[in-house]
């Protein structure tokens, strides 16, 4: 998610977070769990993202809590470490009782265990062995989940040089009866996974009767699983050309009701394929990023591509800056970022994101139905450009602003996916109408 990616460069707001839960007294009480998550913002979010899925089965309530009671305030080390171990522990419980042949219980568990490794993965530096193996197991107990729940899925490979893209579809039936159906492409955006988008709106959409693509693309962290020196590109267009020939391939396909909905980072990847590619028949921008530099230079303050040669931090560096000096998590969130947009600077990166633009003589090619989507708490310019996007796109436009009483103001409206999902399968539902 694109707030991740810019939080790197904001200090840990303090220390000592939700470790120091008060102990249980000696009288009776209700239980020992108390609602407490992180002073630290960011590691805060990402404690809000995952009981936000408790939703549609990805967590469980308790359990987070539990975990952050065991992980120091802002120490991503811990976090990588307990929620690993949570997921290693839901994964032989979900093994276990599907040997007993209890198998809601093990697809319910392997969902569970699925989203505990991706957890882990977020803290986990890409360049670290770890990553990839917690990124595989979230996949293979994603596919373990849907194989004891009976939901068939193809895993597909998007042709994409020697390095294929991976994807999952979930269709209608093959054969020449086949009902042709709506169908809806999904992309996450800078550390979201095809798993965690199912979890988020796929099942969703799923339930309202639409085929299903999950894609990734270059950089991005399914992407990353298999080659993790890839990095991100401006150039989505392309990655939604193969997307779109995949779909289209499929009988059971109505090639005039495809839409495309991009999430975080998603939201200009899906702007810039809607604005190269007529057959995307609807757009839903969660939210509309038309230009990547702007959006991270908010979060940060200042523009690093402008900063002086001398106070650059290049990758090399990060492993020798104290402690006191830059925090543990901004240090590998950083070093996450560079890898990622594949700079070897922090100024390098910055003057890369420049490329990351959907002018608006492109917007203005977007003429298919277009829900534009934010959270009042998200800043001024996410804000901004989402007013930006309803001006520039030349089709017909909708646009939803979360907000706090709804639970969903924040980024991706991760507090409240359901809603999320209920604004954004309904608009679409209404623009596909029989």
């Amino acid at each position: 998610m694109a707030r991740a990616a810019a939080a790197m460069a904001v200090p840990a707001l303090a220390h000592g977070g939700a470790s120091a839960a008060r102990q249980p007294g000696a009288g009776l009480e209700r239980g020992q769990l108390r609602v407490a998550g992180f002073a630290d913002a960011e590691m805060d979010f990402q404690l809000i993202r995952q009981l936000g899925t408790a939703r549609y089965g990805g967590a469980s309530v308790g359990e987070c809590l539990a975990l952050a009671r065991r992980i120091g305030n802002a120490d991503p080390a811990a976090w990588v470490r307990e929620f690993s171990a949570a997921a290693e522990r839901q994964e032989r419980d979900a093994r276990a009782r599907a040997e007993r042949g209890h198998g809601i219980s093990a697809a319910e568990q392997y969902l569970v265990a699925c989203n505990s490794y991706r957890a882990a993965e977020y803290y986990s530096a890409i360049n670290d062995p770890a990553h990839r193996r917690l990124g595989l197991r979230s996949r293979a107990c994603f596919a373990a989940a849907m194989q004891a729940r009976g939901i068939a899925f193809e895993v597909v490979n998007l042709p994409w040089g020697h390095a294929p893209l991976p994807a999952y579809w979930f269709g209608a039936a093959q054969g020449r009866r086949a009902r042709r159906r709506k169908t809806l492409m999904f992309i996450s955006g800078y550390d979201g996974t095809l798993e965690e988008t199912w979890l988020a709106y796929g099942r969703a959409a799923l339930e309202r009767g639409y085929n299903l693509l999950l894609l990734a693309g270059p950089g991005q962290m399914d992407t990353l699983r298999f080659y993790p020196a890839m990095a991100f590109v401006p150039e989505y267009e392309q990655v939604g050309k193969l997307a779109l020939e995949h779909v289209l391939a499929h009988p059971g396909v109505d090639a005039g009701r495809v839409a495309l909905m991009g999430i975080s980072y998603g939201g200009y990847f899906a702007t810039r394929m809607a604005a190269h590619e007529p057959r995307i028949r609807a757009l839903i921008a969660n939210s509309p990023i038309i230009d990547l530099h702007a959006y991270m230079v908010s979060f940060v303050g200042f523009d690093p591509a402008t900063a002086p040669d001398e106070q650059d931090i290049r990758l090399a560096d990060i492993d020798h800056i104290p402690p006191s000096a830059m925090p543990a998590q901004t240090r590998e969130m950083l070093r996450n970022l560079m890898l990622r947009i594949g700079e070897p600077s922090f100024k390098a990166t910055y003057r890369r994101l420049r490329d990351y633009r959907v002018e608006d003589a492109l917007l203005a090619r977007i003429r298919c139905p277009a829900l534009a989507l934010v959270g009042e708490g998200e800043g001024q310019e996410p804000l901004a450009q989402h007013r930006h996007f309803l001006d520039a796109v030349a089709g017909p436009s909708a646009s939803h602003v979360f907000t706090l009483e709804e639970g969903a103001e924040g980024h991706c409206q991760t507090a409240n996916l359901g809603y999320s999902a209920a604004v954004s399968m309904d608009w679409l539902d209404e623009v596909f109408a029989d």
